[in-house]
């Protein structure tokens, strides 16, 4: 049987574990730049003899525009590319792999966020019932998100472009790939979801115009980096930041036969409610997630097959003999820099601290205790 401390080829990535830290927005990023104290947290992970065969990096702003909350890191300039050397530089140290979460969060953003106080942008001008984190006199805070315009059709090619561009701009930071962030209630899933999405032209309607926005994004990234270096991110039923959609099954097997001929090196999908219940699902039947794997590999889909939310040592060898090849763990990581080694000897497990998750220092971020 399949372990979860074995190697795994994922395009162009050799992991030496089949551990994945999933991307866990933290803002300690003053300035959208990545920083000493973020390369220590990332390097205290990277060992993947005792953390994780591949790191997934916070979510991390393609563009100003792209940007949702307060302190994130962001891809888009020079200054950020270089900051982000420091932290490919100390994965690479510890013999780690990591790529980095390539984000646009559309509405689920605040004015003071936005390039001069703009409102942010989504596929149609629906507000999202949700909030976004400010931090005021340095403490976080969550305040509702602002209410959206629509993008005009002409503006599309533009925002494609960005994440083209923050691609090359990953590799260039030293990243051994990329993600592509089309989960949780954020732009490519607005344009995916029928709920957000009441647009009357190409990409609005029908479930194939509804994928046109997330397809034009996939094939520019591919062309530039590679499918084997390119991932996605995917969450069919999670209501997070106002996500929903009555019929997730034909919507989401339609988005993986798309994705299937792209030669991806994985797709990550989140079971259930992003960080909240397994269980949870949307429309009339419980969504099946082998038929989403199957409808994958129907399409000739080679990539990596990731689950996410929940997961523990048990459930974790029950998904790797279901068929599973990586399995991600997020909250874990934050308490637990060493948690490959308590995996693999079942604990003990620190707590992560909920009150630190969101800004400030090195509380809760890189003090947590290790085994060894």
């Amino acid at each position: 049987m399949t372990s979860l401390f074995e190697p795994c080829q994922a395009g162009a990535l050799h992991l030496a574990s089949r551990i994945v830290m999933a991307p866990l927005t933290r803002n300690r990023a003053p300035g959208g730049l990545a920083n000493a104290r973020m390369a220590t947290y990332y390097r205290q992970r990277a060992n993947p003899a005792t953390g994780a065969g591949l790191i997934i990096t916070e979510a991390t702003a393609i563009s100003h525009q792209g940007q949702g909350y307060a302190d994130v890191p962001g891809i888009w300039s020079a200054a950020q590319v270089a900051s982000w050397k420091q932290v490919t530089d100390a994965v690479h140290a510890e013999g780690g792999k990591i790529v980095v979460q390539l984000w646009h969060v559309g509405r689920v953003s605040h004015t003071s966020l936005q390039p001069g106080g703009a409102a942010p942008v989504a596929p149609s001008a629906l507000t999202a019932k949700t909030k976004t984190v400010l931090l005021i006199d340095g403490q976080a805070q969550f305040v509702d998100t602002s209410a959206p315009r629509a993008l005009d059709i002409s503006e599309l090619p533009g925002i494609v472009e960005d994440y083209r561009r923050a691609a090359v701009n990953a590799i260039d930071a030293g990243f051994d790939g990329v993600e592509v962030h089309a989960a949780n209630g954020y732009l490519i899933d607005q344009f995916l979801r029928a709920d957000s999405n009441h647009r009357t032209d190409a990409y609005g309607g029908s479930i194939e115009n509804r994928a046109r926005f997330l397809q034009e994004v996939m094939a520019a990234v591919v062309a530039e980096i590679g499918g084997n270096r390119t991932g996605i991110r995917l969450s069919p039923v999670t209501p997070a930041n106002d996500a929903n959609d009555g019929l997730p099954q034909p919507l989401f097997e339609h988005v993986v036969r798309l994705l299937g001929p792209l030669a991806l090196a994985y797709v990550h999908v989140i079971e259930g409610a992003t960080g909240g219940p397994r269980d949870h699902q949307q429309g009339p039947a419980a969504f099946d997630y082998a038929a989403l794997q199957h409808a994958y590999k129907a399409a000739n889909g080679q990539g990596a097959w990731m689950v996410n939310n929940g997961y523990d040592l048990a459930l974790s060898n029950q998904a790797l003999a279901g068929g599973a090849d990586l399995v991600a763990f997020g909250k874990s990581f934050i308490a637990n820099p060493d948690l490959g080694q308590r995996l693999r000897q079942n604990g003990p497990f620190n707590t992560p601290d909920r009150k630190t998750f969101y800004g400030g220092g090195d509380a809760g971020y890189t003090d947590y205790p290790s085994l060894s």
